[in-house]
């Protein structure tokens, strides 16, 4: 049996790996890169150059792929970030969107194009609770581009009638 993940995320980049996960380890303080490969003299890449780094984010595996500007990331697949407090939130967010642009509803589009959700842990059981909160956290994320943790919990927690409890 193999120690190598059944599943691993290959990111397509437009030959700018080596830069996206420089940055992607300094912003997260569990990274690593665990191997790289570089393009021989039959391409397709200039021989010599970066082709492939394997590296894991917080134990989750990727593969970040020189491949040329032929495929560009959508936010149709987008990395999410679970937080365990707002100042985890604002580090993420801060620190993934230099350089790119900042979304609604949590999502990021950083330096290089890839989408990223910055979100609390706790937003998977507000937006499954009881009654009308989901309802109400969903309104209240709708609003914010950055999720604020505080105001999340303020709208799973309000009673009906617009009081807080």
């Amino acid at each position: 049996m193999s120690d190598e993940p059944r599943i691993a995320t290959c990111l397509w980049f437009n030959f700018n790996a080596e830069q996206a996960v420089a940055h992607y380890l300094s912003v997260f303080s569990r990274a690593c890169i665990t191997s790289s490969a570089r393009y021989g003299e039959h391409g397709p890449g200039p021989a010599g150059a970066v082709m492939t780094i394997a590296f894991e984010i917080e134990g989750q595996p990727f593969l970040a792929l020189n491949g040329g500007p032929q495929f560009p990331f959508t936010p149709a697949i987008s990395l999410i970030v679970n937080c365990d407090d707002q100042a985890e939130i604002d580090h993420y967010w801060r620190r993934l969107s230099e350089g790119g642009k900042p979304g609604r509803c949590g999502w990021l589009t950083d330096r290089f194009g890839v989408s990223w959700q910055i979100v609390p842990r706790a937003v998977a059981r507000w937006m499954t609770g009881e009654g009308s909160s989901a309802a109400r956290v969903m309104q209240a994320v709708l609003k914010m581009d950055k999720l604020d943790i505080a105001e999340l919990e303020r709208a799973a927690t309000a009673q009906a009638g617009g009081t807080h409890g």
